[in-house]
């Protein structure tokens, strides 16, 4: 039960901070990614300090087997750069450009009603059934 407490607390936690950055308004992420027209880099701003946060996070994780509410920290074991990783990173930026959200703001925006938003997180979900079903038949 705490593990759900805490889960909760950190999604509506992190879904407040998507909404206040305006992460979760296709508009201003175009607006970020149209570098060579009307540039707005609010979003840069953004990134950063979450990449700050993270970098001491998983910092202060990679010492410890588990986190401070008792379950398990599971970090990622390779730092392999291969076609898998530089594929997926494409289909996610593409994503990203073309639907004007990324999961998290999606899924924050597709639950507050906005129907660009909700057709986004559909297509993600089959997206993520296709890949589901592709892997199983080559296991």
């Amino acid at each position: 039960m705490k593990s759900l407490l805490t889960a909760l607390l950190a999604g509506v936690v992190f879904g407040l901070g998507l909404i206040a950055s305006g992460m979760t308004n296709p508009t201003k992420v175009a607006g970020f990614l149209d570098l060579f027209g009307a540039w707005d880099p609010s979003l840069a701003l953004v990134m950063g300090g979450a990449i700050g946060v993270g970098f001491f996070a998983f910092r202060l994780a990679a010492g410890r087997d588990k986190a401070w509410n008792g379950s398990l920290i599971r970090l990622p074991d390779t730092t392999l750069i291969d076609k898998r990783l530089i594929l997926g990173g494409v289909l996610f930026g593409t994503g990203w450009g073309v639907g004007g959200f990324c999961p998290g703001p999606g899924i924050v925006a597709a639950s507050a009603g906005i129907p660009e938003a909700v057709i986004f997180v559909v297509t993600m979900l089959v997206g993520m059934a296709g890949y589901d079903l592709v892997a199983e038949r080559k296991h």
